[in-house]
């Protein structure tokens, strides 16, 4: 793992323990509640359309690469999806969670924060498909950016100050990615989390035991 990754890491890991403080700190529904009750109509229209993000565009970006003749790339993003994607179907059917719409149907004195337009899912919440997709595929791009920098032979303090800058922004893309699936109401946070966690491992341990092999495209980027 290049250590310019490890920004990347060590902020996603202060991310989840602090999402893990809040999970142990205040009831579910009632979490639910405090971080989704401020909706504004800015936020509305943002997080319903950012959410789409995980549903195909994303994978359309992973095919970025291919302009570039960089198809070992393409190809890690793609194992990368598909053994994410397979781990969180088979925990949504081991668990079968209710989301948050048919929780909250017994929960009393409390009106649950919708979108118009979004169509809410009663089932299969945990994990948290869309957020798996988000860390998967910003995680792989802060694996690329880590080996590129490395790679590069310029390591001043202007070279890792940008590298720094630019992987603290794919984490907060990723995790607005998150978010966006409380704000809907489609998922806990809890889903979320363990989505972050699946999309986060995935790539790392992928490109942990196969990147020397998986990714060795000729153009020298990886």
């Amino acid at each position: 793992m290049k250590k310019s990754f490890i920004i990347y890491a060590v902020a996603y890991l202060a991310l989840l323990a602090y999402a893990c403080w809040l999970l142990y700190s205040y009831p579910k529904l009632e979490l639910h509640l405090m971080l989704n009750s401020h909706h504004t109509a800015f936020q509305d229209v943002f997080f319903k359309y950012y959410s789409m993000l995980a549903e195909w565009p994303l994978y359309l970006l992973a095919l970025v690469p291919l302009l570039l003749k960089w198809k070992r790339i393409v190809i890690f993003f793609f194992i990368c999806e598909i053994s994410s994607a397979i781990f969180v179907q088979i925990l949504k059917h081991i668990f079968d969670a209710d989301r948050p719409a048919r929780a909250f149907e017994h929960f009393q004195g409390a009106v649950l924060p919708v979108v118009q337009g979004v169509h809410l899912h009663h089932s299969h919440s945990f994990p948290s498909g869309h957020s798996s997709t988000f860390f998967v595929f910003f995680t792989c791009c802060a694996l690329m950016l880590a080996s590129y920098f490395h790679r590069s032979g310029r390591h001043g303090y202007k070279e890792l100050l940008l590298t720094a800058a630019a992987m603290l922004l794919l984490l907060s893309l990723a995790a607005v990615g998150g978010y966006s699936r409380i704000y809907l109401s489609q998922h806990f946070l809890s889903d979320v989390c363990m989505g972050s966690i699946i999309g986060f491992s995935v790539p790392c341990l992928l490109y942990y035991f196969c990147g020397n092999r998986l990714l060795k495209p000729k153009s020298g980027l990886i």
